[in-house]
């Protein structure tokens, strides 16, 4: 039976009360850490465990930790991306509803292996009921004794605040977050000092994502050897998926890291295969700032294996015929789907999202967004593909932070794996613009 690290007893009546979650175990792996572990013990079993960033970046967890610096009479913080604003991944929201004080307890574990006295959760700020979870059940450890002055009678101090986001997309890259956490405008550092150095307030910092923060309870409690021991390769432990369109169970799936794409999309398990009647056309695999693939290369590598969920299967081939694990954010396409109209959409939002500090990410994604406009709106030019191509290549890596690169990518790899639609859409405008039409013509459906 497949291990559940992050999800074993969400579905628990009552998991979202101190009370309940406590029977199921809970906060005794705050215990043993803060009573019988160094907080160098703590971040070493995190670096055995090798549980990689699950925001999208997909960076060790431990050695960021070991990055954090640690000057004489600073301060040193501990914030929580929970400002979860991908289109396509719904994860983290999933776990801070669900089950709140998982969260709060990998908080305190991590705020004490790096020596933080006061550590900060930044939600994204549409979700303020899932605002106000975390802030019931921070009272509810702070009146067990887990949290505020002398825990456990340890002399180990800790607050734990809950920050409405900014209310942009931005904010979600760590140092648009500790710019709006300070009050400020969302706009991303230019980094180097990274945070590790001058974050939060110019002090060290560590940011990670809720659901790798989630991880140390377990890793604590079994080892970092034993976290290590599940998944595949440097893609240990479990992952929750955010599994999203035309999919017969769209849901949050937590995996094994190394189970084959195909099997995660049609067992009963997990996503129950594509809707009835319906063949799959293409998928973008990790939020909707990763390449998008056909069919045929999200299933198979170019040596005929299956393709696995895992950071390195995922992208074997590169960009040519690979793609991302992301943040979880899986998205099914069947053939009813029109790629044009989808990376539309996503351009759309990358415009609307852009803080529009750096000019090519400002000026590139506007463009990006209108061309594709006048495509799927039957007004587009012969010119308009290579173009898309051009201004996604100008923009790739000539930014402070990565949106620039989400905004490119997934143009990019619509036109690199399905060029043809482009070209009916501007061909046909009479036909392409009829409510419900699509491309028919060459697809790999499986």
């Amino acid at each position: 039976m497949a291990i559940k690290i992050l999800t074993e007893h969400i579905d628990v009546p009552g998991i979202d009360t101190f009370d309940v979650y406590r029977k199921q175990g809970g906060y005794t792996a705050v215990e043993k850490a803060i009573k019988t572990m160094t907080p160098e013990g703590i971040v070493e079993e995190v670096k055995k465990a090798g549980v990689r960033g699950r925001g999208g970046a997909g960076f060790p967890m431990g050695m960021k930790w070991s990055f954090l610096a640690k000057p004489e009479g600073v301060p040193r913080y501990l914030v929580c991306n929970a400002d979860e604003s991908e289109p396509g991944t719904f994860k983290d929201h999933y776990l801070m509803k669900n089950i709140p004080h998982l969260l709060i307890e990998g908080m305190i574990i991590s705020s004490f292996a790096l020596g933080a006295n006061k550590s900060f959760i930044y939600v994204r700020g549409e979700l303020m009921y899932v605002i106000h979870i975390l802030e019931k059940a921070i009272a509810e450890a702070t009146a067990k004794g887990f949290l505020g002055k002398n825990i456990l009678g340890s002399g180990y101090d800790l607050e734990l605040v809950v920050q409405p986001g900014g209310g942009a997309y931005i904010c979600g890259e760590e140092t648009a977050l500790l710019e709006s956490l300070e009050g400020k405008r969302g706009n991303p550092r230019n980094k180097p000092p990274f945070p590790a150095v001058k974050g939060l307030y110019q002090c060290p910092t560590v940011v990670n994502n809720v659901e790798s923060i989630a991880t140390t309870p377990w890793i604590v409690n079994n080892g970092g050897d034993a976290y290590a021991a599940v998944g595949i390769g440097r893609s240990t432990g479990t992952k929750l998926i955010s599994a999203s369109g035309h999919i017969n169970k769209p849901g949050v799936y937590e995996i094994e890291l190394g189970v084959p794409v195909e099997d995660f999309i049609y067992a009963d398990e997990w996503c129950g295969g594509i809707r009835p009647g319906h063949k799959f056309k293409a998928l973008v695999a990790g939020g909707s700032s990763v390449p998008i693939l056909p069919a045929n290369l999200a299933l198979t590598l170019a040596n005929g294996d299956k393709r696995l969920m895992s950071y390195e299967s995922l992208s074997e081939g590169g960009f040519q015929t690979g793609t991302m694990l992301g943040s979880g954010g899986f998205i099914v396409f069947d053939e009813t789907a029109c790629i044009v109209r989808n990376t539309w959409n996503f351009s759309r939002f990358y415009h609307h999202e852009s803080c529009g500090q750096c000019s090519p990410c400002r000026e590139g994604t506007g463009w990006m967004e209108k061309v594709l406009h006048r495509i799927e709106y039957g007004h587009g030019h012969q010119q308009d593909i290579d173009l898309l191509v051009d201004v996604a290549k100008k923009i790739e890596g000539n930014t402070i932070c990565p949106l620039g690169d989400a905004a490119a990518w997934p143009v990019a790899s619509a036109i690199r794996h399905f060029r043809d639609e482009f070209q009916w859409h501007i061909d046909n405008p009479a036909e392409a613009t009829q409510p419900g039409a699509v491309y028919r013509g060459d697809m790999a459906l499986v």
